[in-house]
């Protein structure tokens, strides 16, 4: 895979306007393993690659564990997850998926049972803002770095146009 362009430093002032949404979102107060995993799946549903690299790493350095990052596709059929982050994960999906699905009274409802409304309004941002940034990585096929546990792989080693 070639990138077409590298958006973090094509343009800055766009650049610079997405990353102070993001800090916006990072001051917000949610808890940083819920955001996490709202990225990472919003990231999976989206086919971010880049992210998916970014926010699995991230979350392991907090102390996310492999086993609720390997069921995180499958959140639904897992006891794994704690209510809010349930309500938190199927906002997500929802939002993220409102052209096919809409945002159901049933979602809100969950959402609304778990997080006070100035919640709902900094987890709404955060899922805009990872939606966002999931955009410009697929639109411009940012390539994540490329490693095998933790080491970079050698260039001669790689699949040529992954």
């Amino acid at each position: 895979m070639q990138p077409r362009l590298n958006p973090f430093t094509t343009n800055p002032g766009v650049y610079q306007a997405m990353s102070a949404l993001q800090d916006r979102v990072d001051a917000g107060g949610l808890e940083h393993g819920l955001q996490e995993l709202v990225k990472m799946r919003a990231s999976q549903i989206n086919g971010c690659a880049f992210c998916l690299h970014m926010h699995s790493k991230d979350a392991r350095a907090h102390g996310e564990t492999e086993e609720r990052l390997y069921l995180l596709n499958a959140w639904r059929e897992s006891p794994l997850y704690s209510a809010r982050e349930r309500a938190a994960l199927a906002w997500t999906e929802a939002l993220t998926n409102l052209p096919q699905n809409g945002a159901s009274d049933a979602d809100y409802a969950l959402l609304n049972a778990h997080f006070t409304p100035a919640e709902q309004m900094e987890l709404t941002l955060l899922i805009v803002v990872i939606n966002g940034w999931n955009r410009f990585a697929v639109g411009f096929r940012s390539v994540h770095p490329l490693t095998a546990n933790g080491k970079p792989i050698p260039a001669d080693t790689q699949v040529a146009n992954a």
